[in-house]
């Protein structure tokens, strides 16, 4: 079956799929991105994920490319021209083609691209074993709320991740605090006041971490599971003496952290409130548009 693109109006063999030398995007980082997950031929928690876009697109001052519903509408069929029923739908939009220049170009058209990717369940051996992580300074910009396609620090911290035989790389603060994943949101659990009653902590949302819209959703579903839910920002040395730790994103849900910095967390064991929530928001997903 071959595999379409969309972009900018058009829905293309994937290798024909081009902008122009001088987009914004290409030249500059000069948009954002959305990634939406298919699961079991559902967008999981679409509006959100627009939501975020237009958010992103907003604190940029860029136009949004299209009405929502026509967003919608190219959406689904890419992703039924791709026949994906598991995977990942990626959205890019950048301030448009101009002449290269730092400053806005007074007149121009967002440019918007589209592509799909199939995938595969995570391996049962990474969900019974625990994945390992590294931690990395901190590089990058300020505003880390917005879903900007710059991710030049982000990449360095993944690829000294695989060079280092980690799955993901946890980044740190000046201050030592962990701000978030290369690419994924971070959790620890630790037992709370009491010695007995366990706390589930992450970060947060501000300007220092990306609002993850699964991150948003493992929030909501623990407060309605009763969890101690706890927002706030927790150290390094924190993290290494936590009974569970895990990290959550579009592609894997919610994935158990076994080891920080070769360090075992806990029994080094994914933990039952890991696994707990994983499977919570696995059926959560499944009820998706």
């Amino acid at each position: 079956m071959s595999r379409f693109c969309y972009v900018n109006g058009r829905y293309l063999p994937h290798a024909n799929g081009m902008v122009h030398i001088e987009d914004r995007g290409y030249q500059l980082a000069d948009g954002i991105y959305e990634v939406v997950p298919i699961y079991h031929g559902k967008l999981v928690d679409m509006e959100q994920h627009l939501d975020r876009l237009a958010y992103s697109l907003g604190e940029l001052r860029i136009a949004p490319p299209m009405e929502r519903n026509a967003l919608r509408l190219v959406m689904r069929e890419l992703i039924a021209r791709n026949g994906v029923t598991n995977g990942l739908i990626y959205l890019q939009v950048t301030r448009g083609v101009a002449p290269r220049e730092h400053k806005f170009p007074k007149k121009t058209k967002s440019s918007l691209v589209m592509t799909t990717k199939k995938t595969k369940p995570v391996a049962p051996e990474l969900l019974e074993k625990g994945a390992a992580i590294i931690t990395q300074r901190d590089l990058r910009w300020l505003r880390r709320d917005i879903k900007s396609i710059g991710l030049l620090p982000n990449v360095l911290a993944k690829q000294a991740a695989s060079e280092q035989g980690a799955f993901e790389a946890w980044l740190v603060d000046d201050a030592g605090y962990i701000t978030e994943g290369s690419s994924t949101n971070a959790w620890i659990v630790k037992a709370g006041p009491d010695g007995k009653a366990r706390e589930l902590i992450t970060r947060p949302l501000g300007h220092d971490i990306l609002g993850g819209i699964t991150r948003r959703g493992v929030v909501d579903l623990a407060k309605e599971q009763g969890l101690n839910l706890v927002q706030r920002p927790f150290s390094l040395e924190e993290a290494l003496s936590a009974a569970e730790a895990f990290q959550t994103s579009s592609s894997a849900f919610v994935l158990p952290v076994t080891s920080i910095d070769g360090k075992a967390i806990g029994d080094g064991k994914p933990g039952p409130m890991t696994m707990r929530l994983r499977e919570i928001y696995c059926r959560y997903a499944e009820q998706g548009e």
